[in-house]
C-alpha cells in the first residue's frame, strides 16, 4: 500500500515534471548493440499495473498507431527500472503511446529513464491522465478523487496545481455521487456532464436520466424539467400534510367505528372526502347500518 504524505501543495504537476526531465542521453543498463542511448526495445517495457486509466479506446489507439507508423513517437515514454526485474522498465507516463507503438509494430521506442518512488509513480500516472483531453467527465472526476484520496490533497490544492477553478473540480466530483448506471451514461457520452449535474442528490436520478435521453433534452430543458418535478413534489408533500385537528378527528372516528377512517380535506374549498376501510362483510354491514340509521 502506498503511504500517504502530508503535503501543502500538489507538487510540480506533470507539465513541470516533464520540463524538468533530463532529456540528455542516459545509459540504459544491458542495452543491445546498435540501440541508441535513448531508445529501448519495446519488449523490455512493461505496463504499470496500478495505472488509473484502464480503458483504452481501440479506434483512438488505431489512429495513434497510424500516426506513429508514419511520423514516429515525438514525445518520449517515461519509464523507471522495474523493481521486480532490473532488465525491464515500467511505464511511468506514456502507456497509450506504448500500446499504439506495438500496434504500429515498432521494435524500439524513445524513452527517458527516471527514478520514481511508488508514490511518485502513481501521482504522475494520475496527473497525466487527468490532463488528457479525451477523458470523459467521470474518468476525469475519478482522477481528481484519486489525487485527494491517495495524497491528502484538498480540492483547492488540486485546482491550483492543475490550473483549474475550484468550482470546476467540485462540480466534476459531484458526478461520482450519481448512481452507477447514470455514471455509465456519462462515460459513454449518452448523457453530458451538464445533464448529469442536474440529477445529483435526486433519488429518481436514473429514471429522470432515462427521460432526458428519450426526449433528447438540452441541458437547459433538463434543468427546468428537474426543477418542475421538485416543485410538484414539494407542493404535493405540503398539500398532503394534514393538520392536527384533522388527524385527531380521524383518530376519534376510527376509535368509534373500530375501522380505519381517513379524511382528505381540501382547505381551500372546504370540500373533501371520508374513507372508511372495512376488513370483512360484517364490517361492511356495520357501515351500512350506521349510514341507514343516520338517514332516518
Amino acid at each position: 500500500m502506498i503511504k500517504r504524505k502530508d503535503r501543502k501543495g500538489l507538487g510540480r504537476g506533470l507539465s513541470a515534471l516533464m520540463a524538468d526531465i533530463d532529456q540528455s542521453p542516459k545509459e540504459i543498463p544491458g542495452k543491445t548493440s546498435g540501440i541508441s542511448s535513448n531508445m529501448l526495445p519495446i519488449e523490455k517495457i512493461i505496463a504499470n499495473p496500478d495505472q488509473p486509466r484502464q480503458d483504452f479506446n481501440k479506434e483512438d489507439l488505431e489512429d495513434l498507431a497510424k500516426s506513429i507508423a508514419s511520423r514516429g513517437i515525438i514525445q518520449p515514454i517515461i519509464v523507471r527500472i522495474s523493481k521486480e526485474n532490473n532488465e525491464l522498465y515500467q511505464i511511468v507516463a506514456g502507456e497509450r503511446r506504448w500500446r499504439a507503438a506495438q500496434r504500429a509494430q515498432l521494435h524500439e521506442v524513445p524513452v527517458v529513464v527516471r527514478d520514481f518512488t511508488d508514490e511518485e509513480l502513481l501521482e504522475v500516472a494520475i496527473i497525466e491522465n487527468v490532463q488528457r483531453s479525451n477523458l470523459n467527465p467521470v474518468e476525469e472526476a475519478l482522477g481528481y478523487q484519486a489525487l485527494i484520496d491517495n495524497f491528502n490533497y484538498t480540492q483547492e490544492q488540486v485546482a491550483s496545481g492543475l490550473g483549474k477553478s475550484r468550482s470546476y473540480i467540485a462540480n466534476l466530483l459531484r458526478l461520482l455521487n450519481l448512481p452507477e448506471k447514470v455514471q455509465k451514461y456519462v462515460r459513454k457520452g449518452v448523457l453530458s456532464a451538464g445533464h448529469a449535474r442536474t440529477l445529483v442528490g435526486n433519488k429518481q436520478a436514473l429514471a429522470l436520466a432515462n427521460i432526458m435521453i428519450e426526449e433528447n433534452m438540452s441541458v437547459r430543458e433538463a434543468e427546468i424539467y428537474v426543477k418542475q418535478r421538485l416543485n410538484r413534489k414539494n407542493i404535493n408533500k405540503h398539500s398532503n400534510k394534514k393538520d392536527s385537528d384533522t388527524r385527531a378527528l380521524e383518530a376519534d372516528l376510527s376509535a368509534n367505528t373500530k375501522m380505519k377512517v381517513t379524511i382528505d380535506h381540501k382547505g381551500t374549498s372546504g370540500s373533501g372526502k371520508i374513507t372508511i376501510s372495512y376488513k370483512n362483510l360484517d364490517e361492511l354491514d356495520q357501515i351500512c347500518s350506521m349510514l341507514m340509521d343516520g338517514s332516518k
